[in-house]
C-alpha cells in the first residue's frame, strides 16, 4: 500500500510518500483527533509549522497515539520572518518544546521572506538560519533540512553560501500549477519536492475535468489530484479534519494511464487566485 511506502531524501532518510497537512487545523481538540485520526489508519508522515500555532496538539497526538514516534516522520518550519542564526536556534527550540520531543525528522525555512512582506529580498538572513540549522542537524537534532516556497534564486542563495543541499523544497503544487521549474531545478540537485495543498485549497474538487477522469476510475476527486502527485514523484501533504476523507485520501493504490497524466497535465491556472 502507498500509505506505508516512502521516498528516500538524499542523506538517506526514507519519508512517507503521503503525509497530512496540518495547515489552517486548529490547535487542541481539532488537530489532535485529526492527527490521531490519520496514524489511526496508518499515516506515519505529519506535516505542521510554528505558524500554524498547533504544535502542541501535534505533539500530544503522536505521543498518545501508542505508535513509536521514530515510526512517525514529522516536520516543522521556522517561522517565516525569522532571518536570523539566534533566532533560528531559539525557535528550534520552542518548536522541540512544544511537540515535546527529542528530535524532529525535518525543519524547514517557512519561506524565503517574511509572510507580512512577499517578495523582501531575505539572502543574507536566509543562510543566517539556515547555517543554524545547518549545526542542529550536525549535532543530531534534526534528521533532514530544507525550505519551503523557495524558487531558483533563493535556493541559488543558499546552495552557494552553505554547506548542505536542502534535503527538501516544499511548494504549493497540484493539478493546474506549473512549478515544472522550481522541480526541475531541484531534481537536477538531489532536493526532494513536497507538495502543500495537493487540491487546489479544495478548489480542484469541483473542477469538471478532473471529475471526469475521476468518474472513469470510480475514485473522488481528492483520490485523483493526489494520485497524481505520486505519479509525479512527489510528496503530497493533503489535509483534512475528517476521518473518513483522511481515509479516502491514502486509498490511492491505483494507477492512472498516461494518456490521463496528459490530459490532466493540460488543466492551467492556479484556482486560489479566484475570488
Amino acid at each position: 500500500m502507498i500509505i506505508n511506502e516512502t521516498y528516500s531524501l538524499s542523506n538517506g532518510v526514507k519519508i512517507p510518500k503521503i503525509g497530512l497537512g496540518t495547515w489552517q487545523v486548529k490547535d487542541g481538540d481539532e488537530v489532535y483527533k485529526s492527527v490521531l485520526a490519520a496514524l489511526r489508519n496508518g499515516y506515519r508522515h505529519i506535516d505542521t509549522a510554528q505558524g500554524y500555532q498547533n504544535e502542541k496538539g501535534v505533539g500530544q497526538a503522536v505521543r498518545d497515539s501508542g505508535v513509536p514516534r521514530q515510526e512517525i516522520f514529522v516536520t516543522s518550519k521556522l517561522e517565516s520572518d525569522i532571518k536570523t542564526y539566534e533566532g533560528a536556534k531559539e525557535a528550534f527550540k520552542n518548536t522541540l518544546k512544544e511537540l515535546g520531543f527529542e528530535y524532529l525528522d525535518l525543519f524547514l525555512i517557512h519561506a524565503p521572506w517574511p509572510w507580512s512582506n512577499m517578495g523582501q529580498n531575505c539572502d543574507e538572513g536566509n543562510v543566517l538560519a539556515y547555517k543554524a540549522m545547518e549545526e542542529l542537524y550536525n549535532e543530531g537534532l534534526i534528521r533532514a533540512i530544507g525550505v519551503s516556497n523557495f524558487e531558483q534564486k533563493h535556493l541559488e542563495n543558499i546552495l552557494n553560501n552553505t554547506d548542505i543541499v536542502p534535503h527538501v523544497n516544499q511548494i504549493g503544487y497540484f493539478i493546474g500549477l506549473d512549478q515544472s521549474e522550481t522541480i526541475n531545478y531541484c531534481e537536477e540537485r538531489n532536493i526532494f519536492i513536497e507538495a502543500y495543498s495537493p487540491l487546489g485549497i479544495g478548489f480542484l474538487l469541483s473542477n469538471t475535468d478532473i471529475k471526469q477522469v475521476a468518474d472513469k476510475y470510480h475514485k473522488s476527486s481528492a483520490q485523483i489530484c493526489i494520485r497524481y502527485l505520486l505519479q509525479k514523484n512527489v510528496a503530497p501533504l493533503p489535509k483534512s479534519v475528517n476521518e473518513h476523507r483522511i481515509i479516502q485520501n491514502k486509498e490511492v493504490d491505483f494507477k492512472i494511464s498516461d494518456e490521463d497524466m496528459a490530459f490532466l497535465d493540460t488543466i492551467k491556472g492556479d484556482p486560489r487566485r479566484w475570488d
